[in-house]
């Protein structure tokens, strides 16, 4: 059967298409590189922070796991400003609450701020956690589903695999192949958002053959239910991924009112860190134990998976490894690079070693 040659309409309908698409090419790097210019450009981000928070300054912040430790702690009430807390974290929901500017400050892995400069929100970092031994302490570990036959990462080739572009799980994704010397166009990547339980259900469900999933906790559960239908996990291969961090909108960073009373939030931060890592298990009994409902045995499984806390003294390897990170989302992903140490506020560096972040 021969096919007909395209009408006048469908010709003049791809021209269309075709110029909507040069036009949004240029339109998206645009945003992008404003949202890169926005980092550098305003001097009020460089601006000494102000030692006093003016009155009736309000954050408003998605941290839920520090806003539990400064509640038990007590230490909000003397606060010198107020804070809202919205409950969510992770880089989708906190880039989409910045968007909407109903977010000041949100915590998540080291990849939301990066996909949010690719995408035009201007952000930055405020705050850095690490693990001091992440090999041995991974966050995440990768799930197998049950009946599936992956015994080794290479196994990996030809296979379906969760993956979310814009967290930490993607990245995971992306550097477990490169680690297993499989190329992306030899597996399926299959997109679903990494809240939650939804990687745990979907391979139970067998709706993909592999997924990455929180270590620890959620690893144990995952072998516990399906072990017996041959469900397990793998390492993921020798690479850190436990890059945790705190990061705000560029413009309430160019806010004075608001950058001093995120300096006053970061020392507060700084502070539930290391008491966290000093009073584990009184951690374990009143946050997982009582508030999340796990039990006294798998708050010792998270007790000992986390690992020990690092919160580094200074920026200059920070940078430096969140600059092979953007380098390689951006060779992974086709997107363009930008120099990492846009994304820190440098005033804040050493914030967690003030008085009150101790």
């Amino acid at each position: 059967m021969t096919k007909s040659a395209p009408s006048r309409r469908d010709v003049g309908g791809l021209i269309t298409l075709g110029l909507v698409a040069l036009a949004v090419v240029p339109l998206i790097w645009h945003i992008a590189h404003r949202a890169q210019a926005a980092h550098s450009d305003d001097p009020a981000l460089t601006a000494k922070l102000a030692d006093t928070v003016p009155p009736g300054t309000t954050l408003v912040v998605g941290d839920p796991i520090t806003e539990h430790v400064i509640k038990l702690n007590g230490w909000d009430k003397d606060l010198p400003f107020h804070i809202q807390w919205a409950n969510l974290s992770g880089g989708p929901q906190v880039n989409q609450a910045f968007q909407a500017k109903a977010l000041d400050i949100g915590s998540a892995a080291d990849i939301p701020p990066i996909h949010a400069t690719w995408i035009g929100i201007p952000v930055k970092i405020v705050a850095y956690r690490l693990r001091a031994d992440p090999i041995t302490y991974p966050t995440y570990t990768l799930g197998i589903a049950p009946g599936t036959n992956i015994a080794t990462l290479a196994d990996l080739k030809g296979k379906r695999i969760a993956y979310s572009a814009g967290q930490a799980q993607g990245v995971v994704v992306l550097r477990t192949l490169q680690a297993a010397h499989v190329r992306q166009q030899d597996v399926t990547l299959v997109d679903l958002p990494a809240s939650a339980t939804v990687y745990v259900e979907a391979l139970a469900a067998r709706q993909v053959d592999a997924a990455p999933i929180a270590a620890g906790l959620q690893a144990k559960r995952y072998v516990d239910d399906y072990g017996a239908q041959g469900g397990k996990v793998l390492s993921h291969g020798a690479f850190r991924d436990d890059p945790a961090l705190l990061y705000a909108r560029a413009d309430v960073l160019a806010d004075p009112a608001k950058a001093a009373a995120l300096r006053q939030y970061v020392r507060l931060w700084a502070r539930a860190q290391r008491w966290v890592d000093s009073h584990r298990q009184v951690w374990v009994n009143t946050y997982y134990v009582k508030d999340q409902g796990v039990t006294p045995q798998e708050g010792e499984v998270i007790a000992r998976s986390a690992g020990s806390l690092d919160l580094p003294r200074q920026w200059d390897g920070i940078i430096t490894l969140q600059q092979q990170t953007v380098d390689f989302l951006a060779a992974e992903t086709h997107r363009k690079p930008f120099d990492a140490a846009i994304l820190f506020d440098r005033r804040f560096e050493h914030v967690p070693e003030e008085p009150g972040a101790q």
